[in-house]
């Protein structure tokens, strides 16, 4: 049995569901990753099969263009862009649609599942399951997690979904249409494939933990809350010699690292660290990502590594502070540290009023926001206060007890009988 998982967005993104994929063919399943073509070698070195969506999300996210719209945390502005790059893609991911899902069995998809997938799974007749990292079934005990910071209550919260729902699929609509007219089918409703896939009961994973978000009570039985899906490190990585070094040389640093999130002053953001790190009197390990990140001449007490297996990295630090993408929090939370989330836009706020909420973390920083002062105050609180330690600790140990993909697994295995 094949099943095609598809997944898009920044590393953080798609490393979930390529976890989960591997679990999947741990348990005997022919496993199909699509994705864009930055992922190739993280796909098959997880022993997948890749096929490739398109160009490379990394140079899209590192134009100017891309940086300033980011770096905002402008929602509105980034769903707008997000549809320009949508309609300059589509017509060339729709005439290869059919060949990408060639011999599929199973499809397995989250919000990328709206730029043609559900609608070739409906041409096909194969069956479909969701997975989502995080909230996107409208529910009434929170609001959107793209707006975390409106307490709606009750039915506006559930409207709150709906809203946002919406606002994702008219921006990604224009993909689906030309898939389905390449299918030959008619046009998608207005309103988005939400209706069909309640009414087909399909299943829809949760790939969190419940110990940092509980099920909401008002799901029906068709929505399951499993645990992470984690990646574990290639068995061949090993840490680079002086990284090791730098770790047994002195006390626990601080992990700064934005992963994806572009920035439009790249050395003027290493400033802010850099002087965080010395007010604060911490050492720092530095992660450049895809942001940029550079500084020619770094004092000894900072370490910079263009990336590093967040599970091996980051239990070997005093704290993590980084844009609060779901699967970044994942590793932080389980990690056993405090978190200090600097969130951008989309779910990050959320997931960094998440972290506060558990009393892991200090307060998020928006990005906007960010000065020096304030990432020196984040970073003193959370090396100072030994009950956030020992929360964290707490919460990580659970995290760590529980096997969502395992959990994930079962429930595709009843769903396939």
């Amino acid at each position: 049995m094949l099943i095609s998982i598809v997944a898009s967005g920044s590393r953080g993104d798609v490393q979930p569901y390529v976890a989960l994929g591997k679990g999947l063919k741990q348990a005997g399943y022919n496993v199909r990753i699509l994705t864009s073509e930055d992922f190739d070698s993280l796909v098959t070195s997880a022993g997948l099969e890749f096929r490739s969506t398109g160009s490379s999300i990394e140079e899209m996210l590192q134009t100017p263009e891309w940086r300033n719209t980011t770096e905002s945390g402008n929602f509105l502005a980034i769903l707008s862009r997000m549809t320009g790059e949508m309609k300059r893609r589509a017509h060339e991911l729709a005439l290869n649609i059919q060949t990408l899902y060639e011999g599929t069995d199973l499809i397995l998809t989250g919000m990328a599942g709206m730029g043609g997938a559900f609608s070739i799974a409906e041409k096909l007749n194969i069956p479909v399951i969701q997975a989502y990292v995080f909230p996107f079934t409208p529910t009434r005990s929170l609001p959107s997690p793209v707006v975390p910071n409106l307490s709606l209550g009750g039915t506006l919260n559930r409207i709150s979904f709906h809203i946002t729902r919406q606002m994702l699929w008219q921006s990604v609509r224009i993909a689906d249409s030309s898939t389905r007219r390449e299918l030959g089918m008619p046009a998608a409703s207005f309103w988005g494939p939400f209706r069909t896939l309640k009414q087909k009961q399909s299943p829809v994973l949760y790939g969190f933990s419940q110990y940092v978000l509980p099920r909401p009570e008002d799901w029906d039985e068709h929505q399951t809350v499993t645990g992470y899906w984690f990646l574990d490190a290639a068995d061949d990585w090993q840490p680079p010699s002086d990284l090791v070094e730098f770790l047994a040389a002195g006390k626990p640093p601080v992990y700064i690292g934005f992963g994806s999130m572009s920035n439009r002053s790249p050395e003027e953001t290493t400033d802010i660290i850099l002087k965080s790190l010395q007010r604060s009197g911490q050492r720092g390990v530095l992660a450049s990502g895809w942001g940029g990140l550079s500084k020619s001449d770094l004092p000894e007490t900072v370490y910079m590594i263009k990336a590093a297996p967040h599970s091996w990295l980051f239990p070997r630090m005093a704290a993590v502070v980084h844009h609060g993408g779901a699967g970044t929090t994942a590793a932080g939370l389980c990690s056993g540290v405090p978190s200090i989330v600097v969130p951008f836009f989309g779910d990050q706020p959320f997931w960094g009023q998440r972290v506060n909420k558990l009393g892991v973390g200090p307060a998020p920083i928006p990005r906007r926001k960010l000065t020096v002062d304030r990432l020196t105050q984040a970073i003193t609180q959370s090396l100072s206060d030994s009950a956030m330690q020992r929360r964290a600790a707490e919460l990580g140990a659970k995290i760590r007890d529980e096997d969502g993909i395992a959990q994930a697994v079962a429930l595709v295995q009843q769903h396939v009988k």
